[in-house]
């Protein structure tokens, strides 16, 4: 894992508050419209050179954030504070700007990707877009020096993206991301597409950039073990919410929401250690569908698979809080009103 950030007001790139993103269905005959609340008051902050690992389950909102975010799609409500100035807000020639800050990389490099267009092409782009960034004439080794900080070869440049493997494809698009030298790199399921050590490749490579350029990542996946070795801190989403956000040490070692403790008894894990004595963790199976975003449960969104609902939660959405055992500053938050302890209860 990487080491986490110093971190104080002034280091927030990335600040959002109350984003909502709600999707209208058409109604029909007899057939009433329908609000599908993907994402609901989903809030955090984004360190400078932090990772912030957003995880859940498909369905939970987690790729709707990060096009909201770019606004490719346009948010219901909220804010998103790029050093103080709200993305949402903007008009076209302001959005532009603010892209060249925010960059971001696609779970499936061959839809994102053109295939009529060279690597070069491909690379190149975002210059035609903000030609002030770069001359044209210094834009070819540009794109060999990009290739080659990715670790691909030069003359990779002049190939077309069906020549290259799916691990390749993603490491042009890590590429075309940086062209702009972005300060927040939004990277939704990067590497879920691709086998376990073309995944490791990647986010070495992810790792090896951060270092180097101190970028910001919000890290999206549905893999905890890929996310707990690359974030800082991890956010946790369910149905369209956080409901546990924290540095990752705290969150892996002790979770507090009962769905993060599900979540990482179903991580694979080898214990090699003959002699440690780490108790072993007990496989959580969760009971029931996850419920649909169009008509959550109320209260708790969780509630419907949880061992320890009440009718206290089915009254009362439980709000995001400081845990008060954290040992973090800021501290780990989480939604639950009956949240786990260190003994596991």
């Amino acid at each position: 894992m990487a080491a986490s950030p110093e971190q104080s007001p002034g280091d927030v790139v990335l600040r959002v508050e109350g984003l909502r993103k709600h999707f209208t269905t058409p109604g029909g005959f007899r057939r009433q419209p329908v609000v599908v609340r993907a994402v609901d008051d989903v809030s955090f902050d984004l360190a400078r050179g932090e990772t912030l690992g957003v995880v859940g389950e498909s369905g939970c909102g987690k790729s709707t954030v990060a096009r909201t975010l770019m606004r490719l799609d346009e948010p219901t409500a909220g804010r998103a504070l790029l050093d103080g100035a709200d993305v949402f807000a903007m008009g076209p020639r302001e959005l532009r700007r603010a892209r060249r800050r925010m960059q971001i990389v696609f779970q499936d490099p061959y839809a994102s990707l053109n295939p009529r267009m060279t690597v070069e092409e491909i690379i190149a782009e975002p210059w035609d877009i903000h030609p002030e960034v770069l001359e044209r004439r210094e834009r070819p080794e540009r794109v060999r020096a990009l290739l080659e900080s990715v670790g691909l070869r030069r003359d990779h440049a002049e190939r077309y993206p069906h020549q290259f493997s799916g691990g390749q494809l993603q490491r042009i698009g890590v590429a075309r991301a940086m062209a702009l030298e972005p300060e927040v790199l939004i990277c939704d399921e990067p590497v879920s597409a691709l086998d376990v050590s073309v995944q490791a490749q990647v986010v070495n490579l992810l790792e090896e950039i951060q270092a180097r350029l101190g970028i910001a990542y919000i890290f999206i996946a549905h893999d905890l073990a890929v996310v707990r070795h690359l974030s800082h801190r991890i956010a946790v989403m369910y149905l369209g919410r956080i409901v546990e956000i924290g540095p990752e040490a705290e969150i892996s070692e002790a979770p507090r929401h009962p769905y993060t403790k599900a979540l990482l008894s179903a991580e694979p894990r080898l214990d090699l250690d003959a002699e440690s004595d780490a108790a072993p963790r007990q496989r959580i199976l969760l009971g029931g569908e996850v419920p649909s975003p169009a008509d959550p449960p109320s209260g708790c969104r969780f509630r419907t698979r949880c061992w320890k609902a009440t009718e206290l939660c089915a009254r009362e959405a439980p709000p995001l809080t400081a845990d008060p055992e954290s040992r973090s500053r800021p501290p780990r938050l989480v939604a639950c009103h009956f949240p786990e302890s260190d003994a596991g209860s």
